[in-house]
C-alpha cells in the first residue's frame, strides 16, 4: 500500500500591515473619495485663511487679537455665509479684506472646482479621479464633458462679477464721491460677495445706507439671484435660453421657483413692514418697494441687509425663516436645502395626497431613489437647525425667535443676523460655525454619496405596512 501524502499549496505571506503601499491604498479608497476630499478640501481652506486672518497685517491697530474671530470669519467666508462676529470694515485691514475675498471666490466656485481648472491649464489633462472630483462638486452627470463644465463656469462666474464690478464702482464713484481706486475696489469686493451670494460688505451698517438706492441694490439683486440659480441652469439658459418646452426639469423647478418664492417673499415682506416706523415707515414709495423687494431677495442666501433685522417683525423673521431654509439652486453658490430638493417633495406629497403612484414633473417622472435623497436633505437639514438653536438657547438667555433665525441662517449659509451674533460666547459661535459649514457642505456630500453609492437589490424582502398618522 502506498501512501500519497497530501500537497502542501504553499501559504501567501501576508504584507507588512505598516508598509506604505497599503496606507497609500487604504487613503485612496478612504480618505480620498471624491465624495470626502471635498470637505477636507474645505477644511484645509479654512484653516489656510484663519492663518492668513490671524497675521497682526490682516488687523487693524485697535483690533484685538484672538483666535475666534479669525476662525468664524474664514468658515463665514468660504462657506459663503456672511455672519460675522466683528466689524468687517473697521476690524480687518485692507490685506485681511483681500484675504476674505479670496476665500469668498474659493468658496464660491468651489475648492475642487478651482483646483481642477488650475490642474487642466497647467498639465492639460485629468485623470478619472480628479473627474470624479469635479464631478461630486458640480452635480455633473458626464465625466467626459468635466472640462467644459468647469471652463464654462469660471467664465459665467467671471461675466457675472465683472459687469456688477464695473456697475457698482461707477455708482460709488459718481454718486458717493469715491476715488477712483476706492470705487474699483467697493464694486469688486460687492459684487464677489454678491454673486457668490456671500453678504460681506465693506460697510458698517451692510447695504442699510443704501436701502433706497436702485442702483446699488438692483445690480446686487441680479449679482446674487443669478449665482443663487446654480451653475447647471445659468449653463442650460445660455444654450436654450428661452425656449421653455426645451428645458429640462431641475431648470424649470429652480426658475419657476425661484420666481415664486421672490415675489411671495417680496409680497409678504411689504405687507408686514410697510408701515413700521421701525423698518420701512420713513422710507418714500419708491424706497418701500425697493427695501421690500431686497427683503424678499437678500434671504435667499445672500446675506445682505438694507433693513436692521434686529428691530423687524416677528411675522418678518419666521417669513424669512422659510426663505433661509429652502435657499437657492443647486450645484451653485446657495445655501439651505435647495428649491428642487424642496418642490420634489412638495410633488411627491401632492400625488400621495391624490393617490397616484408616481410622481410625474414636466411630463417626466421622478424616480423613488430621488425622491428619498430629497427627504433625506431636508430632514437633515431639519435636524440641524433643531438641534442648533437648542445649544444657542442653552448657551445664551436670548430667545428662541432669535435663536431659531440665527441658526436657520448659518444653515442656510444666508448671513443674517437678528443682532446677537456679534455677542455670542464662544461656545454658541462654534455652533454656527459648525452650522455653517454642514450647510455649505453636509447637503451637497450627503446627497453625492446617496447618489453614488446606489446599487441594484438582488432581493426583495417581504412587505407590512406599519400604521401611519
Amino acid at each position: 500500500m502506498v501512501l500519497l501524502r497530501a500537497s502542501k499549496k504553499p501559504v501567501p505571506k501576508r504584507g507588512n500591515p505598516w508598509a506604505p503601499a497599503r496606507w497609500v491604498g487604504f487613503l485612496k479608497r478612504v480618505v480620498l473619495h471624491p465624495v470626502r476630499i471635498v470637505p477636507l478640501a474645505y477644511l484645509c481652506m479654512i484653516s489656510i485663511g484663519t492663518l492668513l486672518l490671524m497675521l497682526p497685517a490682516a488687523r487693524t491697530e485697535d483690533a484685538g487679537g484672538g483666535f475666534m474671530p479669525a476662525l468664524f470669519t474664514a468658515v463665514s467666508a468660504v462657506c459663503v455665509t456672511g455672519l460675522v462676529t466683528v466689524d468687517t470694515p473697521t476690524f480687518w485691514t485692507p490685506f485681511g479684506h483681500t484675504v476674505i475675498l479670496g476665500l469668498i471666490q474659493a468658496g464660491g466656485f468651489g475648492i475642487m472646482s478651482l483646483g481642477t481648472l488650475l490642474a487642466l491649464m497647467l498639465r492639460k489633462k485629468i485623470g478619472l479621479h480628479g473627474q470624479l472630483v469635479a464631478q461630486s462638486e458640480t452635480h455633473t452627470l458626464n465625466l467626459g464633458d468635466v472640462r467644459g463644465v468647469l471652463f464654462r463656469v469660471a467664465r459665467i462666474m467671471l461675466l457675472f462679477e465683472g459687469a456688477t464690478a464695473i456697475f457698482l464702482a461707477g455708482r460709488y464713484w459718481i454718486a458717493y464721491q469715491e476715488n477712483p481706486l476706492e470705487a474699483l475696489w467697493h464694486g469688486v469686493f460687492h459684487a464677489v460677495s454678491a454673486f457668490n451670494n456671500a453678504g460681506f460688505a465693506l460697510y458698517s451698517d451692510n447695504l442699510i445706507g443704501f436701502a433706497q438706492d436702485p442702483w446699488i441694490i438692483i445690480p446686487i439683486c441680479l449679482a446674487l439671484i443669478s449665482g443663487g440659480l446654480g451653475f447647471p441652469v445659468l449653463i442650460e439658459l445660455r444654450r436654450q435660453g428661452f425656449r421653455f418646452g426645451s428645458w429640462t426639469v431641475h431648470a424649470r423647478l429652480t426658475i419657476y421657483g425661484t420666481i415664486a418664492l421672490l415675489f411671495l417673499g417680496t409680497l409678504m415682506f411689504a405687507a408686514v413692514e410697510w408701515n413700521r416706523q421701525e423698518t420701512l415707515g420713513g422710507f418714500s414709495p419708491g424706497g418701500k418697494l425697493l427695501a421690500a423687494l431686497a427683503g424678499g431677495v437678500f434671504p435667499r442666501t445672500a446675506g445682505f441687509n438694507s433693513i436692521d433685522y434686529a428691530a423687524a417683525a416677528s411675522e418678518t423673521l419666521f417669513i424669512t425663516d422659510i426663505l433661509m431654509f429652502i435657499g437657492g439652486g443647486s450645484a451653485g453658490t446657495a445655501g439651505g436645502i435647495k428649491i428642487a430638493t424642496f418642490l420634489v417633495l412638495g410633488y411627491s406629497i401632492w400625488n400621495e395626497v391624490r393617490g397616484n403612484g408616481q410622481v410625474n414633473i414636466a411630463h417626466r417622472s421622478i424616480s423613488s431613489s430621488v425622491q428619498r435623497q430629497a427627504l433625506t436633505v431636508a430632514l437633515l437639514g431639519v435636524a440641524a437647525v433643531i438641534i442648533g438653536t437648542l445649544l444657542l438657547l442653552t448657551f445664551t438667555d436670548h430667545t428662541l425667535e432669535k435663536t431659531l433665525f440665527e441658526a436657520t441662517s448659518a444653515f442656510g449659509t444666508v448671513g443674517l443676523s437678528a443682532g446677537i451674533t456679534a455677542g455670542l460666547p464662544t461656545n454658541a459661535q462654534v455652533v454656527l460655525i459648525v452650522l455653517m459649514f454642514l450647510g455649505r457642505i453636509g447637503t451637497v456630500t450627503v446627497s453625492t454619496a446617496l447618489a453614488l453609492s446606489l446599487r441594484p437589490r438582488l432581493f426583495r424582502l417581504p412587505e407590512e405596512r406599519p400604521i401611519i398618522g
